[in-house]
C-alpha cells in the first residue's frame, strides 16, 4: 500500500528503483490527497462566503470584506495549484512523471517529496529562475 511507505523509505530505496510502481502509488496517493484537500477547501470557503452576513460597523465589514479577500486569494491559488496537481497525475499516467520536461533528467525524490508537481530538475529549474530575472518573462 503506497500510503504505507514513509518519506524516509522512499528516499532510501537505491537509485536504480527511481519511479518504480511502489513510488508511483506513493506520488499518485499524495497527489490525490492534495487534490481532495483542495476540493475541500473550495467547498468550505463557498459555504463559509454564503454564510457570511454583513455586519453593521464600518469596521467590522471592512475586515470581513479583507478575510473574504485573502480567502478567495487562497482559492486563487489553489485553483492554480489544483492545475499543476492533474498534470502530475496525467505525467504519472504516461510514465513521464519525476523527469524534467527540459533534460529529461531524474527531478529527484527528495524534490518532488517536497514540490510534487515539480516538472523541472534542481538545475533547469535555476536556470529558468535566472532568465525571468535576467529578462523579466
Amino acid at each position: 500500500m503506497p500510503q504505507d511507505l514513509t518519506p524516509q523509505q522512499l528516499l532510501a530505496m537505491p537509485a536504480t528503483d527511481y519511479m518504480n510502481g511502489e513510488q508511483l502509488a506513493y506520488f499518485a496517493h499524495l497527489l490525490q490527497s492534495l487534490k481532495a484537500e483542495i476540493s475541500d477547501n473550495a467547498a468550505h470557503t463557498g459555504e463559509h462566503l454564503r454564510e457570511t452576513e454583513d455586519a453593521a460597523d464600518p469596521a467590522d465589514r471592512a475586515t470581513q470584506e479583507e478575510v473574504r479577500t485573502l480567502e478567495l486569494r487562497a482559492r486563487d491559488r489553489e485553483r492554480k495549484l489544483l492545475k499543476k496537481v492533474n498534470a502530475a497525475l496525467r505525467r504519472i499516467e504516461e510514465g513521464s512523471y519525476g523527469y524534467c520536461e527540459e533534460t529529461g533528467e531524474a527531478i529527484g525524490l527528495a524534490r518532488l517529496l517536497a514540490r510534487p508537481t515539480a516538472t523541472l530538475c534542481v538545475e533547469a529549474q535555476e536556470r529558468h529562475e535566472r532568465r525571468e530575472r535576467q529578462f523579466g518573462h
